[in-house]
């Protein structure tokens, strides 16, 4: 499992380290202005508040940037669920095509192998040898059948739909675990949000001689947005959890036509 470039720091201390930092850099700004105020010549208040909306115009694009992101790994993994869920509904019922006793060993590994998967989505999971040797059988069972039928075209259609499953599996792997905003971008957004901060600050202490309330709800806000993506970049931590229901749905499906 790939735990992306900020894994070690889990999600309640990301925000806090966060909104330490947004405030910090507010900090070394506001002092730097009051120290230009005070040694130099006065800088004209239009152009600092230029460079600073500009630098919050630079956090605001980087934030929407990184956020998109996440929300297309997050929409694929929901994705990625509703197809596994059909993949396997689908292998399940062309199963009905094979031979004894062929049929019911592979429905019942089939039935295993969603409670796996269940099993495995759950926070804090990450084990995947059970779902790889589950595939292991069915592939068996499947080359099994196709021999006692060498030219059964219903087999084919069923070879086609378990190789559906399997696919299904590393492209979840992929996106759920594997697949993390790059080290780089939550590199460049940090240092827009420190620099866009800072810019916030010098302006602040080059014109008033007391930090603005209003900082705290600037820093608080782009702190938020900060922690909401790395939420949506952690599948298996947090508040922005995928539903599984689509298999919960489909357990209880194979429950119903079992009895």
């Amino acid at each position: 499992m790939n735990p992306g470039p900020l894994g070690f720091l889990p999600l309640w201390a990301l925000c806090l380290a966060t909104i330490a930092v947004g405030f910090l850099s507010v900090e070394v700004g506001y002092r730097l202005g009051i120290l230009r105020r005070r040694r130099l010549e006065p800088e004209k208040e239009s152009s600092v508040g230029v460079m600073a909306a500009a630098t919050l115009g630079l956090l605001a694009f980087t934030l929407a940037f990184t956020f998109g992101l996440a929300a297309d790994q997050f929409d694929a993994r929901q994705r990625f669920i509703l197809d596994e869920a059909n993949a396997i509904r689908t292998s399940h019922l062309r199963s009905a095509f094979l031979p004894e006793p062929q049929r019911s060993t592979i429905r019942g590994i089939l039935r295993k192998y969603l409670e796996a998967r269940l099993e495995a989505a759950q926070p804090g999971k990450v084990e995947l040898v059970a779902s790889r040797h589950l595939h292991a059988r069915l592939w068996a069972e499947a080359v099994a059948a196709v021999q006692n039928a060498p030219n059964s075209v219903l087999a084919g259609l069923f070879i086609e739909s378990l190789n559906e499953v399997i696919d299904l599996h590393t492209k979840r792997v992929q996106v759920t675990l594997r697949s993390r905003i790059p080290g780089v971008i939550w590199a460049t957004l940090y240092f827009v949000t420190c620099f866009a901060m800072a810019c916030i600050g010098y302006h602040e202490g080059l014109t008033s001689r007391q930090r603005s309330p209003a900082l705290v709800v600037v820093v608080l806000a782009f702190s938020a947005v900060i922690y909401l993506i790395a939420d949506l970049d952690r599948p298996q931590e947090g508040l922005f959890n995928v539903s599984q229901q689509a298999m919960v749905d489909l357990r209880n499906l194979l429950d119903e036509t079992s009895r």
